[in-house]
């Protein structure tokens, strides 16, 4: 882990290792195993329903929803990652270059669904990201979102205030590559206050067990329950 007054790296900053990353990705206990699968179960039945993947990546939870029934779309800050995931969602994909942070080049109440996963956090002001995923969802549309755990952050750097609205970055290792990612704390009140200040209704929060098929030996000591991402189902009234 970097010292959270190293901020070498943004959201942007994928297209330098999107290919090792995505590899990284696809079967990691932590996407494959933990994340992808808590987020199709609040995402719930999504046959033939309009689905938005809101910071795609390389588009693993866009494939998942598709196969599942979905009519997907999808956005990242990264071109890398978007070629990614146009390739391996096909010509028929919907998939483009879009800021999170920025202003959404969709209708209103386009979307039956959206999912926001493991991306809100490479965003420091939430109001207009969340009023945006808002505006596109369909009255009584479903949004599903996860994020890095707030408590992480309180575990890791105990000497830093847990309350303050923290940019930070960590460093990992995949295949011998050394990428670095950024991300923003903010303690669980404000994630919350956030929801309800974007007028969304919480209607889940979770903090699951791994997959059940999990292998075993992807799993860390501490077996299938661990603190690692925190999920929320909200609706749009």
């Amino acid at each position: 882990m970097t010292s959270t007054d190293a901020v070498t790296s943004s959201a942007p900053d994928y297209d330098d290792f999107a290919a090792t990353y995505a590899a990284a990705n696809d079967n990691s206990l932590f996407n494959a195993w933990y994340a992808r699968p808590e987020m199709l179960r609040l995402a719930g039945d999504v046959r033939g329903k309009r689905v938005l993947d809101a910071g795609c990546g390389h588009g693993p939870l866009m494939v998942a929803l598709r196969d599942h029934g979905a009519v997907v779309a999808g956005f990242d800050l990264s071109p890398a990652m978007i070629d990614i995931a146009a390739d391996r969602l096909g010509s028929d994909s919907e998939v483009q270059v879009v800021d999170l942070s920025a202003p959404l080049p969709y209708d209103d109440d386009e979307f039956d669904i959206v999912t926001c996963s493991l991306a809100l956090h490479y965003v420091q002001d939430w109001a207009p990201a969340l009023a945006e995923l808002r505006r596109v969802l369909k009255p009584g549309g479903r949004l599903v979102v996860s994020i890095i755990h707030p408590f992480v952050y309180a575990f890791c750097y105990q000497d830093e205030d847990y309350f303050a609205l923290t940019r930070y970055s960590e460093d990992y290792e995949h295949d011998g590559a050394t990428f670095t990612l950024t991300y923003w704390h903010r303690p669980l009140q404000d994630v919350i206050n956030a929801f309800l200040d974007a007028g969304l209704v919480i209607t889940s929060a979770t903090e699951p067990a791994a997959d059940l098929d999990t292998p075993t030996e992807l799993l860390p000591p501490e077996g299938r329950r661990f603190i690692c991402f925190l999920f929320f189902a909200l609706e749009s009234p």
